[in-house]
């Protein structure tokens, strides 16, 4: 469960905090050294400067986490230096420090200290530390090879060291003969000293894994018996138990300590029959112990946490003597729950509640008091003036409220399409985008990417993907047609990292303009390179029928077209007839939009112009004699899939000739698996030329007649689903319930990640959208799931069998959507071929 980075990506880790022992220049700093996390000052990671001897470990990149945390996992990944730079870590070590002058080498359960790291400069490479390790300091150490130059960018994973415990000190484990089998009982990952007793040190105790009810099996595989748990005979402790002391960080005020250990009596092992433990605050051991007796001996020879009680003493050192109860006393974890810390330490420990006594007839217990009343008292007068704030507040804003009303509202409106421009730029659909960079360095991210070469890999960040020769020309053309004055500098036509999206375009932005000069009008010189269809289209035939969506610089409107069809001429046919207009959607550049906002929408045109197949919404004509500049897609009759499909009902009529016999609000299961082959039909064209959609779902199809679907995506300008998206602290929205574990977890968006959607889609499609996927989880829940199944420990959820659903299409095609490992998903041709059999 203790799986939460620790903020290297996040930037809550300050600068201050990383470290190195050298570097190439300021631009391959400690501070570059975060995983994913570029603010375009830097090379991308961090560098030594000299390169030692081979395998050689002199070189570190350092963390100081500021407290003690429990890591369990580390992320690493290369230097991509805008494209440039093609050095990663192949292999590393760890070392950690908890007091940041004694520094401990990690090393697996195995004994191996080496970790392997990278292949490429792309991917992120996650590995779990077992065991886990306590420390607040944590250095990452590259294996140098003088062939190759080493880079680094790092992240930490884990959660807070609650537990406070820095140390415990034991009897050195024992070994056991049973039927001729060793059964070795030592802390094998013990990183303190270890001459006879362990001490100053911490290991199997607490790397939060309990051992099983046998304890000559193991959880860690290829391990020798007796592995998990630390234990002793009774023959060598005279006194009749073993000691055990632990060290905190500061004074705690303990409630309980939990200790997991085995009962299997039938082999002479047993829970303690009592434990005594004893407190210290200063230098001495308090003379009056905690003693505790388990009430009654347990039947079962299962393993188990026994509870002893600490009565809320106060201590920085607690030592308990557990008495043997049997023969065998064998113990695999030792938790602490502890209440507020102590700091004020003055007085000493208080014995059997009087207090120390001192010169003079000074009693210091009265001072304490006094100050403590001050206290009381000073956090009554500040809780009086927040609560005389609040009721300020509150009265000033029902007087204010009817007059903030309505501009309230409009904030909270542009506030949400702003944020999602961050993530997913909106109010588009079938588009191209491009993330590009202003003078500042702020850049805004496209929804989808195109993953270049072919490779389900993930591939990040976009940066490093370089131009793609088919659309360089072009971008360079757009970029210079653009700029109003030579010299001007502008966002160019793809970007600094050349990779088109297929993507929602930039309407929303989050950059302002700087220049305050008006943008003409577009030549239609500029579009030499079109499709030869592609033609302006009369503005004057176009009515405006209902706005689908609105944006920062751009609208979206649904509209018909006069005299369209002939527009179009007869090799394009579309739906109507050539008397009728046509229903299309319009996207318009407001007159105020900026430049990075006008080049992001002249190069959407250039490429959409390519784009042609029958399940996939088309560019059918643009208006740019004059301002505003718009563009005009299709738009399917009956609306949107989601809708469509929640107006009819499953027809219960079996048998071949069901489809001849569907009313005009039935359908059959039949006819529904053939809307999913045409959207699987449409994604396989997109995945032939490596387009991530990263928003496939119901709600971004349209539908046609005879039940044409076609993939869109403007689904999330819609006010209508906006339950379906999902706010992460402000930062982003995101469509969870569609998304793979590893897009929500990692971040990563793939051809692979595309189809875990399909499967959510096809879902959708089967129970004709009559719920939300995963309805029964509230969107923390759902977040849940993915990491059980990034765990992969059996306890994930899965969208359940539809009861229209072929076994075979749920557990042949279904179910392979959502398997864990990306590449063993199916690709969009073999869904597509699957389909087609079916049916």
């Amino acid at each position: 469960m203790c799986r939460y980075p620790l903020g290297m990506t996040s930037g809550q880790i300050q600068d201050e905090d990383i470290s190195a022992s050298s570097q190439w220049s300021e631009s391959t700093a400690a501070r570059f050294g975060r995983l994913d996390f570029d603010t375009g000052d830097g090379d991308g990671a961090w560098c030594p400067d000299i390169m030692s001897e081979p395998g050689g470990f002199k070189e570190y990149l350092q963390v100081d986490l500021r407290s003690l945390h429990f890591i369990t996992l580390v992320g690493t990944q290369g230097r991509h230096a805008d494209g440039m730079g093609n050095e990663f870590a192949q292999r590393y070590r760890i070392k950690y420090s908890r007091d940041g002058s004694s520094w401990v080498g990690w090393h697996d359960r195995m004994g191996n200290q080496v970790i392997e790291g990278n292949k490429n400069t792309y991917d992120v490479v996650l590995k779990d530390l077992e065991p886990p390790i306590v420390a607040r300091f944590v250095r990452f150490m590259p294996v140098i090879d003088p062939s190759l130059i080493v880079c680094m960018r790092v992240e930490l994973y884990g959660c807070e060291w609650l537990d406070g415990l820095v140390s415990y000190s034991i009897p050195d484990g024992h070994q056991m003969i049973y039927r001729g089998l060793d059964v070795f009982f030592n802390d094998s990952v013990y990183d303190g000293a270890t001459a006879q007793r362990l001490t100053k040190g911490l290991g199997q105790l607490t790397d939060g894994t309990w051992g099983l009810d046998d304890f000559l099996h193991s959880h860690v595989p290829g391990a020798w018996p007796g592995y998990d748990y630390v234990g002793w005979s009774n023959k060598t402790f005279p006194k009749g138990y073993v000691e055990v002391v632990f060290d905190f960080d500061h004074i705690h005020n303990f409630t309980s300590m939990k200790v997991h250990c085995s009962n299997m009596f039938s082999r002479g092992v047993r829970l303690f029959r009592q434990a005594t433990c004893f407190f210290r605050s200063e230098s001495e051991w308090e003379p009056d112990p905690m003693t505790f007796r388990p009430s009654a001996e347990p039947l079962s020879q299962s393993a188990r946490f026994v509870t002893v009680p600490l009565g809320d003493r106060t201590a920085s050192s607690i030592k308990c003597r557990f008495h043997f109860g049997d023969q065998w006393l064998l113990f695999s974890e030792v938790a602490f729950q502890s209440g507020s810390a102590v700091y004020n330490t003055s007085l000493g420990p208080h014995k059997h509640g009087q207090p120390k006594k001192t010169p003079l007839g000074d009693d210091p217990t009265h001072k304490v008091d006094d100050s403590n009343t001050r206290i009381l008292i000073g956090c009554l007068v500040a809780i009086i003036a927040i609560l005389l704030t609040i009721i300020v507040i509150i009265l000033w804003r029902q007087v204010w409220q009817k007059m903030l009303e309505k501009a309230s509202r409009r904030w909270l409106d542009d506030e949400l399409t702003a944020r999602l421009a961050v993530q997913t730029q909106a109010f588009s659909f079938l588009r191209f985008s491009q993330s590009s960079e202003d003078g500042s360095g702020s850049g805004s991210i496209s929804t989808y990417e195109r993953i270049y070469p072919a490779s389900a890999d993930y591939q990040e960040p976009s940066r490093l993907i370089r131009k793609l020769p088919e659309f360089a020309e072009c971008a360079e053309h757009l970029a210079r047609a653009s700029l109003p004055e030579s010299g001007t500098s502008s966002r160019a036509g793809v970007g600094s990292d050349g990779a088109p999206h297929y993507a929602e375009a930039d309407i929303i932005s989050l950059q302002e303009s700087s220049d305050s000069g008006s943008i003409t009008a577009v030549n239609m010189n500029l579009f030499a390179g079109l499709d030869s269809t592609l033609r302006e289209f009369p503005r004057e035939k176009l009515t405006f029928k209902e706005k689908l969506g609105e944006g920062q610089f751009g609208e979206v409107h649904l509209c018909e077209a006069e005299d369209m069809q002939n527009f179009l001429g007869e090799d394009t046919l579309m739906e109507g007839s050539s008397k009728s207009p046509l229903l299309v959607a319009v996207k318009m550049l407001r007159e105020d939009a900026n430049k990075n906002a006008r080049n992001d929408f002249l190069k959407e045109i250039r490429i959409m112009s390519r784009l042609r197949d029958p399940n996939i919404v088309r560019l059918l004509a643009v208006c740019v004699d004059t301002d505003p500049l718009c563009m005009i897609t299709e738009y399917m009759e009956n609306g949107d899939l989601n809708q469509f499909l929640c107006s009819l009902r499953l027809k219960t009529l079996t048998g071949g000739e069901a489809d001849q016999q569907e009313g005009s609000n039935e359908v059959s299961s039949v006819k529904l698996l053939g809307m999913a082959m045409q959207i699987a039909s449409g994604m396989k064209y997109l995945s032939s030329l490596n387009f991530v959609h990263r928003d496939l779902a119901t709600r971004n199809c349209l539908v046609g007649k005879n039940d044409t679907i076609k993939i869109a995506d403007f689904g999330m300008s819609r006010n209508l689903y906006r339950g379906d998206y999902f706010r992460i602290q402000g930062r982003a929205v995101l469509p969870i319930r569609w998304m793979s574990w590893e897009s929500i977890l990692l971040g990563k968006f793939t051809m692979a990640s595309d189809v875990w959607a399909f499967g959510v889609t096809l879902w959708e499609i089967l129970t004709l959208c009559k719920e939300q996927p995963y309805s029964q989880l509230s969107d923390e829940q759902v977040i849940e799931n993915t990491g059980e199944f990034f765990r992969n420990q059996g306890k994930q959820v899965y969208l359940p069998q539809p009861q229209c659903c072929p076994d075979r299409i749920y557990g042949d095609l279904m179910l392979s959507c959502w398997r864990r490992n990306a590449k063993e998903r199916p690709s969009f041709q073999e869904i597509h071929a699957q389909l087609t059999e079916s049916r």
